[in-house]
């Protein structure tokens, strides 16, 4: 038997022993798609919607960055907000084992692990944003505030700057 497509994920259980509000958006989702053709697909706007990296440093620690969806990780700016001197993006292979999430279904919320999260500073001009929900298909939409609290996150300049 297939699991339940409407039960609550770790990011869901996490968030309500918070008491924080969340607003749930699902679709059907099969296999993995990018954040843009999410956010297409429930008609959200794309500066609205976040996705989760996970990358490894030299030192093998593990640290979480939170980025628009159009935007690139910066892995020298993301390094220099954790006191690393390189990261590198986690092999896809090892996703599941260190976070407990699949791709297209990752959040800082609610990981295997509490890692130390970055999330890019462009967030804080936003009202609310939109994070996978822990399984592919499925988003939450937050107060930023909210998603700082739960997620642990700090804020940095992580991503490829646009005139670059």
């Amino acid at each position: 038997m297939s699991k339940e497509k409407t039960g609550k994920t770790n990011a869901m259980r996490i968030l309500d022993s918070l008491k924080i509000s969340y607003e749930m958006q699902s679709y059907e989702c099969d296999e993995f798609v990018d954040g843009i053709t999410t956010a297409d697909r429930l008609g959200i706007a794309h500066e609205f919607v976040y996705k989760t990296l996970v990358t490894v440093a030299k030192s093998r620690a593990y640290y979480v960055f939170v980025i628009p969806i159009e935007a690139e990780l910066d892995l020298k700016a993301a390094a220099k907000a954790v006191g690393e001197k390189a990261v590198e993006l986690l092999p896809l292979k090892d996703l599941t084992p260190v976070t407990g999430y699949v791709r297209g279904g990752c959040t800082a919320i609610g990981m295997k692990k509490v890692f130390p999260t970055v999330i890019d500073a462009s967030v804080r001009a936003l009202p609310y944003l939109y994070v996978s929900g822990g399984r592919p298909g499925l988003q939450l939409k937050l107060a930023v505030e909210d998603y700082l609290k739960a997620s642990g996150a700090t804020a940095a300049d992580v991503i490829v700057s646009r005139e670059e």
